[in-house]
Protein backbone atom coordinates (compact mmCIF):
# COMPACT_ATOMS: atom_id res chain seq x y z
CA UNK A 1 0.00 0.00 0.00
CA UNK A 2 2.92 2.21 0.92
CA UNK A 3 4.96 1.65 -2.75
CA UNK A 4 1.00 2.26 -4.26
CA UNK A 5 0.14 5.11 -2.49
CA UNK A 6 4.11 6.64 -3.12
CA UNK A 7 3.67 5.84 -7.25
CA UNK A 8 0.41 7.48 -7.11
CA UNK A 9 1.85 10.93 -5.00
CA UNK A 10 4.71 10.97 -7.89
CA UNK A 11 2.44 10.63 -10.92
CA UNK A 12 0.28 13.37 -9.34
CA UNK A 13 3.62 15.93 -9.29
CA UNK A 14 4.58 14.87 -12.79
CA UNK A 15 1.64 15.67 -14.02
CA UNK A 16 1.06 18.74 -12.20
CA UNK A 17 4.95 19.55 -13.69
CA UNK A 18 3.83 19.10 -16.81
CA UNK A 19 0.46 20.97 -16.92
CA UNK A 20 2.79 23.76 -15.26
CA UNK A 21 5.54 23.47 -17.63
CA UNK A 22 4.11 25.84 -20.54
CA UNK A 23 3.02 28.95 -18.32
CA UNK A 24 6.93 28.28 -16.56
CA UNK A 25 7.83 28.16 -20.09
CA UNK A 26 6.54 31.58 -21.15
CA UNK A 27 7.50 33.01 -17.83
CA UNK A 28 11.33 32.16 -17.71
CA UNK A 29 10.94 33.69 -21.89
CA UNK A 30 8.39 36.90 -21.12
CA UNK A 31 10.18 37.61 -18.24
CA UNK A 32 13.32 36.47 -17.54
CA UNK A 33 14.55 37.56 -21.38
CA UNK A 34 14.30 40.69 -21.80
CA UNK A 35 16.00 41.43 -18.46
CA UNK A 36 18.68 39.16 -19.58
CA UNK A 37 19.02 41.47 -22.76
CA UNK A 38 19.42 44.21 -20.40
CA UNK A 39 21.69 43.23 -18.29
CA UNK A 40 23.76 42.51 -21.80
CA UNK A 41 23.50 45.62 -23.31
CA UNK A 42 24.39 46.92 -19.65
CA UNK A 43 27.88 45.93 -20.45
CA UNK A 44 28.50 47.00 -24.25
CA UNK A 45 29.83 49.96 -25.98
CA UNK A 46 27.30 52.79 -27.23
CA UNK A 47 26.93 53.08 -30.65
CA UNK A 48 27.41 56.67 -33.16
CA UNK A 49 23.41 56.64 -33.79
CA UNK A 50 21.70 54.40 -31.04
CA UNK A 51 21.68 50.69 -30.25
CA UNK A 52 24.85 49.16 -29.60
CA UNK A 53 28.36 47.85 -30.19
CA UNK A 54 29.21 44.16 -29.50
CA UNK A 55 32.32 44.96 -27.69
CA UNK A 56 32.22 44.61 -23.75
CA UNK A 57 32.64 48.13 -21.92
CA UNK A 58 31.40 49.19 -18.13
CA UNK A 59 31.73 52.20 -19.21
CA UNK A 60 27.97 52.67 -18.57
CA UNK A 61 27.98 51.55 -15.31
CA UNK A 62 30.72 53.98 -14.40
CA UNK A 63 28.74 56.72 -15.64
CA UNK A 64 25.31 55.60 -13.40
CA UNK A 65 26.75 58.04 -11.18
CA UNK A 66 30.24 58.82 -12.21
CA UNK A 67 30.96 61.34 -15.26
CA UNK A 68 34.39 62.56 -16.57
CA UNK A 69 34.73 66.47 -17.73
CA UNK A 70 34.83 66.97 -21.05
CA UNK A 71 37.71 69.41 -20.67
CA UNK A 72 40.15 68.30 -18.44
CA UNK A 73 38.87 64.56 -18.17
CA UNK A 74 38.45 65.62 -14.27
CA UNK A 75 36.53 62.73 -12.96
CA UNK A 76 33.27 63.69 -10.50
CA UNK A 77 30.10 62.55 -9.58
CA UNK A 78 26.96 63.02 -11.90
CA UNK A 79 25.08 65.57 -10.16
CA UNK A 80 22.62 65.70 -12.99
CA UNK A 81 22.01 61.60 -12.40
CA UNK A 82 22.03 61.78 -8.76
CA UNK A 83 19.86 64.44 -8.41
CA UNK A 84 17.23 62.64 -10.46
CA UNK A 85 17.81 59.39 -8.70
CA UNK A 86 17.09 61.55 -5.10
CA UNK A 87 14.24 63.23 -6.96
CA UNK A 88 12.60 59.66 -7.61
CA UNK A 89 13.16 58.43 -4.24
CA UNK A 90 12.27 61.12 -2.57
CA UNK A 91 9.04 62.03 -4.36
CA UNK A 92 8.46 58.59 -4.18
CA UNK A 93 8.59 58.08 0.01
CA UNK A 94 6.63 61.38 -0.49
CA UNK A 95 3.88 59.33 -2.63
CA UNK A 96 3.56 56.14 0.09
CA UNK A 97 3.74 58.56 3.04
CA UNK A 98 0.52 60.74 1.06
CA UNK A 99 -1.34 57.18 -0.02
CA UNK A 100 -1.18 55.81 3.78
CA UNK A 101 -2.78 59.23 5.45
CA UNK A 102 -5.13 59.03 2.91
CA UNK A 103 -5.98 55.61 2.57
CA UNK A 104 -6.00 54.75 5.70
CA UNK A 105 -8.83 56.41 7.17
CA UNK A 106 -10.70 55.89 3.65
CA UNK A 107 -10.15 51.80 4.67
CA UNK A 108 -11.07 52.45 8.10
CA UNK A 109 -14.40 54.30 7.04
CA UNK A 110 -15.52 51.28 4.28
CA UNK A 111 -14.28 48.97 6.62
CA UNK A 112 -16.57 49.32 9.42
CA UNK A 113 -19.65 49.92 6.86
CA UNK A 114 -22.48 47.88 7.04
CA UNK A 115 -21.47 44.80 4.63
CA UNK A 116 -24.05 45.43 2.18
CA UNK A 117 -22.95 49.44 1.68
CA UNK A 118 -18.74 47.81 1.26
CA UNK A 119 -19.36 46.64 -2.72
CA UNK A 120 -20.45 50.10 -3.48
CA UNK A 121 -17.46 52.15 -1.89
CA UNK A 122 -14.77 49.73 -3.17
CA UNK A 123 -16.53 49.98 -6.25
CA UNK A 124 -16.07 53.93 -5.97
CA UNK A 125 -12.50 53.05 -5.04
CA UNK A 126 -11.55 51.08 -8.29
CA UNK A 127 -13.38 53.24 -10.61
CA UNK A 128 -10.56 55.06 -11.43
CA UNK A 129 -8.67 51.86 -13.30
CA UNK A 130 -11.57 51.70 -15.34
CA UNK A 131 -10.04 55.27 -16.86
CA UNK A 132 -6.96 55.22 -19.18
CA UNK A 133 -3.39 56.40 -17.07
CA UNK A 134 -3.29 59.43 -19.34
CA UNK A 135 -6.67 60.53 -19.06
CA UNK A 136 -6.66 60.99 -15.77
CA UNK A 137 -3.21 62.66 -15.31
CA UNK A 138 -4.37 65.40 -18.06
CA UNK A 139 -7.19 65.72 -15.65
CA UNK A 140 -5.15 66.51 -12.90
CA UNK A 141 -3.28 69.24 -15.52
CA UNK A 142 -6.79 70.71 -16.15
CA UNK A 143 -7.05 71.01 -12.33
CA UNK A 144 -3.95 72.72 -11.49
CA UNK A 145 -2.94 74.18 -14.21
CA UNK A 146 -2.79 78.55 -14.24
CA UNK A 147 -5.86 78.65 -15.96
CA UNK A 148 -7.37 75.69 -14.36
CA UNK A 149 -10.22 75.21 -11.84
CA UNK A 150 -8.30 75.68 -8.74
CA UNK A 151 -6.75 78.69 -9.82
CA UNK A 152 -9.78 79.67 -11.31
CA UNK A 153 -11.58 79.68 -8.39
CA UNK A 154 -9.01 81.12 -5.55
CA UNK A 155 -9.17 83.55 -8.30
CA UNK A 156 -12.65 84.19 -8.25
CA UNK A 157 -12.80 84.26 -4.42
CA UNK A 158 -10.36 87.10 -3.94
CA UNK A 159 -7.53 84.58 -2.31
CA UNK A 160 -4.92 85.30 -4.44
CA UNK A 161 -3.96 88.26 -7.20
CA UNK A 162 -2.72 86.07 -9.44
CA UNK A 163 -2.46 82.15 -10.63
CA UNK A 164 -0.24 79.85 -8.50
CA UNK A 165 2.31 78.15 -10.57
CA UNK A 166 1.51 74.43 -9.46
CA UNK A 167 1.96 72.90 -12.79
CA UNK A 168 5.72 71.76 -14.09
CA UNK A 169 6.54 71.15 -10.46
CA UNK A 170 7.48 68.52 -7.99
CA UNK A 171 4.16 69.47 -5.73
CA UNK A 172 2.04 68.92 -9.13
CA UNK A 173 3.96 65.32 -9.11
CA UNK A 174 3.11 64.25 -6.46
CA UNK A 175 0.23 65.53 -6.53
CA UNK A 176 -0.46 63.38 -9.92
CA UNK A 177 0.76 59.87 -8.10
CA UNK A 178 -0.78 60.38 -5.02
CA UNK A 179 -4.00 60.34 -7.33
CA UNK A 180 -3.03 57.08 -9.30
CA UNK A 181 -1.84 54.75 -6.50
CA UNK A 182 -3.82 55.88 -3.88
CA UNK A 183 -6.42 52.15 -4.95
CA UNK A 184 -3.23 50.80 -4.22
CA UNK A 185 -2.75 51.09 -1.05
CA UNK A 186 -6.66 51.13 -0.17
CA UNK A 187 -7.06 47.76 -1.15
CA UNK A 188 -4.55 45.83 1.30
CA UNK A 189 -5.47 48.14 4.14
CA UNK A 190 -9.53 47.00 3.40
CA UNK A 191 -8.23 43.48 2.92
CA UNK A 192 -6.35 43.74 6.25
CA UNK A 193 -9.34 45.86 7.94
CA UNK A 194 -11.94 43.45 6.57
CA UNK A 195 -10.29 40.55 8.86
CA UNK A 196 -10.13 42.38 11.44
CA UNK A 197 -11.72 41.87 14.96
CA UNK A 198 -13.84 44.72 16.03
CA UNK A 199 -14.03 43.44 19.72
CA UNK A 200 -10.80 44.12 20.71
CA UNK A 201 -11.50 48.17 19.34
CA UNK A 202 -14.33 48.15 21.68
CA UNK A 203 -12.04 46.05 24.61
CA UNK A 204 -10.19 49.07 24.23
CA UNK A 205 -12.36 51.44 24.81
CA UNK A 206 -14.05 49.17 27.55
CA UNK A 207 -10.68 49.87 29.50
CA UNK A 208 -10.92 53.15 29.22
CA UNK A 209 -7.92 54.09 26.49
CA UNK A 210 -8.02 57.19 24.17
CA UNK A 211 -8.95 56.70 20.95
CA UNK A 212 -5.61 57.54 20.05
CA UNK A 213 -4.31 55.23 22.42
CA UNK A 214 -6.62 52.52 20.10
CA UNK A 215 -5.31 53.45 17.16
CA UNK A 216 -1.49 53.25 18.37
CA UNK A 217 -1.46 49.86 20.35
CA UNK A 218 -4.60 47.70 18.10
CA UNK A 219 -5.67 48.66 15.09
CA UNK A 220 -2.20 49.72 13.54
CA UNK A 221 -0.42 46.29 15.11
CA UNK A 222 -2.94 44.57 13.67
CA UNK A 223 -3.09 45.85 10.49
CA UNK A 224 0.68 46.37 9.44
CA UNK A 225 0.99 43.71 7.02
CA UNK A 226 -1.82 45.54 4.81
CA UNK A 227 0.25 48.97 5.59
CA UNK A 228 3.41 47.57 4.43
CA UNK A 229 1.84 45.69 1.03
CA UNK A 230 0.26 48.46 0.32
CA UNK A 231 3.49 51.02 0.76
CA UNK A 232 5.13 48.39 -1.28
CA UNK A 233 2.89 48.56 -4.22
CA UNK A 234 2.57 52.09 -3.90
CA UNK A 235 6.51 52.69 -3.77
CA UNK A 236 7.83 50.26 -5.98
CA UNK A 237 5.58 51.84 -9.10
CA UNK A 238 6.38 55.19 -7.89
CA UNK A 239 10.26 54.91 -8.19
CA UNK A 240 9.84 54.10 -11.68
CA UNK A 241 6.71 56.50 -13.04
CA UNK A 242 6.96 57.48 -16.27
CA UNK A 243 3.69 59.31 -17.85
CA UNK A 244 2.98 61.70 -14.19
CA UNK A 245 6.07 62.97 -14.14
CA UNK A 246 6.15 63.31 -17.90
CA UNK A 247 3.14 65.20 -17.67
CA UNK A 248 3.05 67.04 -14.85
CA UNK A 249 6.72 67.62 -14.47
CA UNK A 250 7.38 68.66 -18.18
CA UNK A 251 11.29 68.49 -19.31
CA UNK A 252 12.84 69.84 -16.01
CA UNK A 253 11.62 67.56 -13.32
CA UNK A 254 12.71 64.34 -14.47
CA UNK A 255 12.44 60.74 -12.64
CA UNK A 256 14.04 57.57 -13.10
CA UNK A 257 11.42 56.33 -16.46
CA UNK A 258 12.20 59.63 -17.86
CA UNK A 259 15.64 59.60 -17.29
CA UNK A 260 15.62 55.99 -18.83
CA UNK A 261 13.46 56.62 -22.15
CA UNK A 262 15.97 59.83 -22.55
CA UNK A 263 18.92 57.42 -22.77
CA UNK A 264 17.38 55.20 -25.05
CA UNK A 265 15.80 57.92 -27.36
CA UNK A 266 17.11 61.37 -27.53
CA UNK A 267 20.54 60.36 -25.77
CA UNK A 268 20.86 57.29 -28.04
CA UNK A 269 23.27 55.24 -25.49
CA UNK A 270 21.47 52.33 -25.04
CA UNK A 271 23.90 50.97 -22.72
CA UNK A 272 23.46 53.98 -20.04
CA UNK A 273 19.93 53.35 -20.13
CA UNK A 274 20.13 49.41 -19.64
CA UNK A 275 22.66 50.52 -16.55
CA UNK A 276 20.07 52.76 -15.09
CA UNK A 277 17.57 49.89 -15.62
CA UNK A 278 18.84 47.18 -13.82
CA UNK A 279 19.57 49.72 -10.94
CA UNK A 280 15.84 50.63 -11.01
CA UNK A 281 15.23 47.21 -10.99
CA UNK A 282 18.03 46.52 -7.67
CA UNK A 283 16.32 49.58 -5.66
CA UNK A 284 12.62 47.56 -6.24
CA UNK A 285 14.61 44.30 -5.24
CA UNK A 286 15.53 45.57 -2.10
CA UNK A 287 12.46 47.35 -0.84
CA UNK A 288 10.55 43.56 -1.95
CA UNK A 289 13.16 41.50 0.31
CA UNK A 290 12.38 44.44 2.97
CA UNK A 291 8.61 43.72 2.79
CA UNK A 292 9.35 39.98 3.02
CA UNK A 293 11.67 40.32 5.89
CA UNK A 294 8.92 42.26 7.63
CA UNK A 295 6.08 40.08 7.04
CA UNK A 296 7.82 37.12 8.02
CA UNK A 297 9.01 38.83 11.53
CA UNK A 298 5.67 39.57 11.64
CA UNK A 299 4.17 36.14 11.46
CA UNK A 300 6.86 35.23 13.90
CA UNK A 301 6.29 37.49 16.61
CA UNK A 302 2.25 36.50 16.27
CA UNK A 303 3.47 32.58 15.98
Amino acid sequence: MADLSQKEAKRVSRVRWMLLAPALIILLFAASGPLLITLVYSFLSAGDYGGVEWTFSTDAWFNVVMQRDIFDDTLGFSDAHLSIFWRSVKLSLMTTLACIFFGFPTAYFIATRPKKQRDFWMLLIIIPFWTNLLIRTFAIVELIRNEGTLNTVLLALGLIDKPIQMLYTEFAIAVGMVYVYLPLMVLPLYASMERLDFSLVEAGYDLYATRLKVLRRVILPLVKPGVIAGSILVFVPSLGAYVTPRVLGGGNQLMLGNLIELQFGQGRNWPLGAALSITLLAIVMVALLTYVRAVGNEEVKHG
